[in-house]
């Protein structure tokens, strides 16, 4: 089962990975998105035929990740899809024309070396012992703060952003902010796959895909607990939230840094809220927890500065003008673009 988690993994970086890069074409044509007008911003999304082929794709690496998690550690799942970044990154620069810079590049490589790592750890007869539930009690005690902060911090980023000088660093706030959001709706989804209700629509065999009929099937038992309610909280506010976020910073830094933070809380709450037990072999115990550290440091010490900037081309002269047989320079005056700052939430 932890090959097939492995394949889901690799799966579901794909999907997210095209989806985010489809949604952030589909964003720079759209007018600017208010978070304070979130029935205006999903109408706008909705209308977006791009943006919409890139929510499907982000649907499919959502029902990609409920395999993964019913089947692999917490831990060992987020290090995989942080390794999914290397390729957000690839596709930002060729697709969407935004320029990495050097320890953007450096990082990738931390993360693909620490893909061989998790992947190494998973080796064991431990391997299987996957948490399928949490205590609510504890659960909620490490929800609440984080919905709470995630809001809060993204009011403050939107603050700063109005402040010129401190603009090229709200990409790495916005993307704190999100994260702590997505973190609660990876707990959620890791309860939602390992629910016994769910476990018939898993429990296939023969290594084939889940029952989408079962699934749909036990429903009406998986809104009996705290799993859904959270996922449909987190998942309404992220989508206004990043969505905003993602048209106004470089999907090259909003992305990994939102994902990064997302996995440290998920590894950090998940193990202690599902009891999921670390390799007892000391070996893998390092690469696991090395391969996820190297994976999620890597991303946060990304360049958090904006991409060098491309000099504009210089303005041609105005031709000299003659008013009662004198020569008069004529010049234009210059006005800044007139950018609407971000709003504050």
């Amino acid at each position: 089962m932890a090959g097939w988690g492995v394949a889901a993994a690799l799966l579901a970086n794909v999907l997210y990975s095209c989806g985010f890069v489809l949604e952030k074409r589909a964003l720079g044509r759209l007018p600017p998105l208010r978070v304070r007008r979130p029935v205006r911003v999903v109408r706008r999304l909705l209308g977006s035929p791009l943006w919409l082929a890139g929510s499907l794709a982000l649907a499919a690496g959502f029902a990609a990740q409920l395999v993964v998690y019913r089947t692999l550690p917490v831990a060992a799942a987020q290090g995989l899809f942080a390794a999914g970044l290397v390729l957000v990154l690839l596709l930002s620069s060729v697709a969407l024309g935004e320029r990495t810079t050097g320890r953007e590049r450096l990082a990738t490589v931390a993360v693909a070396a620490a893909l061989v790592m998790v992947a190494v750890s998973l080796r064991g007869p431990d391997a299987a012992e996957v948490g399928r539930t949490a205590r609510t009690g504890t659960l909620l005690a490490c929800a609440l703060p984080a919905l709470v902060a995630g809001p809060w911090l993204y009011a403050a980023a939107g603050r700063r952003a109005r402040r010129r000088h401190r603009a090229a660093g709200s990409g790495v706030s916005y993307g704190v902010a999100i994260g702590l959001l997505y973190g609660v709706s990876s707990l959620a989804i890791k309860g939602l796959a390992g629910l016994p209700e769910a476990a018939g629509a898993f429990a296939t065999g023969g290594g084939r895909p889940p029952d989408l009929h079962a699934l749909l099937a036990a429903f009406p038992a998986l809104w009996a607990t705290p799993y859904p309610y959270l996922l449909l909280c987190t998942g309404a506010a992220g989508l206004v939230l990043s969505q905003a976020a993602l048209q106004r910073c470089r999907a090259s830094l909003l992305v990994p840094v939102c994902t990064a933070v997302s996995g440290v809380f998920a590894v950090v709450c998940g193990t202690v809220a599902f009891g999921e037990p670390l390799p007892g072999d000391p070996v893998r115990l390092v690469l696991r927890l090395g391969g996820t550290a190297l994976a999620l440091g890597a991303l946060l010490a990304m360049d958090r500065g904006a991409p060098p900037a491309t000099p504009a081309p210089a303005p041609s002269a105005p031709a000299p003008a003659v008013v009662s047989g004198r020569t008069v320079s004529v010049t234009r005056r210059r006005t800044a673009d007139a950018v609407p700052p971000p709003d504050s939430y």
